[in-house]
């Protein structure tokens, strides 16, 4: 199944590159436009308080903007699997009573967070025959680990680079005299030396190359059982996606960080006042990079830094003094800012209906991803499962790779 889906996701990917591969900021007209005139005509017909609803909510995104998106392709007579802009149905974690835990236990962990490692846990308990110990990747404070811990009564290493978390983690078990050792070390020097056969390996939402290198060493060592739940694509040392799979390497699509961020854009619903601020943030942003770009001559967008409310708080030409003196940009007199201020404007509303139709393929690209990684682990001689460990109110990262050593 994994290889016919990887298949038929790469390919529409591939086709529908355009769409998505862009980079928004940097145009001044939707870039697809000629090729798709049904799909330009629909995300200007939306108002902006209708982008921000189909935003959040994905297969509602799907079904304002799929009936466009088949006339152009119609037009075109040509063909997408477009059934792959929705997650598939994944199997779900079963239904169980919820446990209660001393509450000492999820000291010092958020409602939500304490959801999710819970359900998580119940997958590991869930995958086969207990190992004879654990080994959390990138574990923070460890309070997964300490909840396994506590649960089987076996031994669990948190390995976590940062010591403080690691200090504290350690301090925490201890108070439950829990067979739960924390060790403060680089997972990509140290992580090998701690990984053992007869082992579960899990990583509850390490970043990036974190978790890619846990599939790697865990593998190598044909660690008997692993479970993660894949977090923040885009956390790589290589400007673009390095392939796992041979048949990821084979197709050959390149992923730049950019690319990677896409599964991770969805938005939430924020209360009004943090909506119009963002977005006149946004305008501002465009509307400076308008001026700068005529001022420099140069037809490149100009990133400045993270920007404070105190930033936005003023006039718009006040903002432009800020971002100018941060890039030692030199502005002459008599700007007309009125006018760039109306053009940052402009490029929001643009910008936002790119990023609208761009975020259609959010989800193929996630499940992209996570097929690379099971296809990975089968190469290496596992039986692969590919699953949701929670639903998606309680982390939109809900999707569960376990692992384990083929018999």
């Amino acid at each position: 199944m994994f290889e016919q889906h990887f298949f038929e996701i790469n390919r529409l990917l591939v086709k529908s590159k355009a769409l998505w591969q862009v980079a928004s900021f940097e145009c001044d007209a939707l870039p697809w436009e000629r090729e798709f005139p049904a799909l330009a005509k629909a995300v200007w017909s939306f108002s902006d308080e209708q982008i921000e609803e189909l935003d959040v909510e994905h297969r509602l995104l799907v079904e304002s903007l799929l009936p466009a998106l088949k006339r152009d392709l119609i037009s075109q007579g040509i063909e997408w699997e477009l059934k792959y802009l929705c997650f598939p149905a994944l199997k779900q974690s079963e239904e169980t009573e919820v446990k209660e835990y001393p509450s000492r236990l999820s000291a010092g962990v958020k409602g939500r967070k304490w959801q999710q490692i819970t359900l998580f846990s119940d997958s590991v308990m869930s995958q086969g025959s207990l190992q004879s110990s654990f080994l959390e990747w990138c574990s923070g404070k460890g309070h997964l680990g300490r909840l396994l811990a506590f649960r089987t009564n076996r031994l669990v290493t948190s390995l976590e680079w940062q010591s403080d978390l690691s200090r504290q983690g350690q301090l925490l078990s201890d108070k439950f005299k829990l067979h739960h050792q924390h060790i403060c070390g680089d997972a990509f020097k140290e992580g090998e030396s701690l990984l053992k056969q007869n082992q579960h390996a899990v990583a509850l939402h390490a970043c990036g190359d974190l978790h890619v290198e846990l599939l790697k060493q865990a593998s190598e060592v044909e660690v008997k059982a692993i479970t993660i739940a894949p977090c923040c694509y885009h956390l790589i040392k290589d400007e673009e996606y390095q392939a796992l799979s041979k048949q990821a390497k084979s197709y050959g699509l390149q992923l730049s960080k950019t690319d990677l961020r896409l599964p991770l854009q969805q938005s939430v619903i924020a209360n009004e006042a943090k909506n119009k601020m963002r977005l006149k943030e946004m305008a501002w942003r465009l509307g400076f990079d308008s001026l700068q770009r005529q001022v420099r001559q140069r037809l490149s967008y100009l990133p400045i830094p993270t920007i404070k409310q105190a930033q936005l708080s003023g006039t718009f030409k006040d903002f432009c003094s800020w971002a100018a003196d941060q890039k030692q940009l030199c502005l002459p007199i008599n700007i007309n800012f009125e006018h760039f201020e109306q053009l940052g404007v402009h490029r929001q509303k643009l910008t936002r209906r790119i990023d609208l139709v761009a975020h259609l393929f959010r989800q193929a690209i996630e499940y992209w991803l996570l097929l690379d990684r099971c296809l990975y682990l089968q190469e290496q001689g596992y039986e692969v499962e590919l699953s949701e460990f929670c639903h998606f109110d309680v982390t939109p990262r809900n999707k569960l790779i376990r692992a384990n050593v083929r018999t």
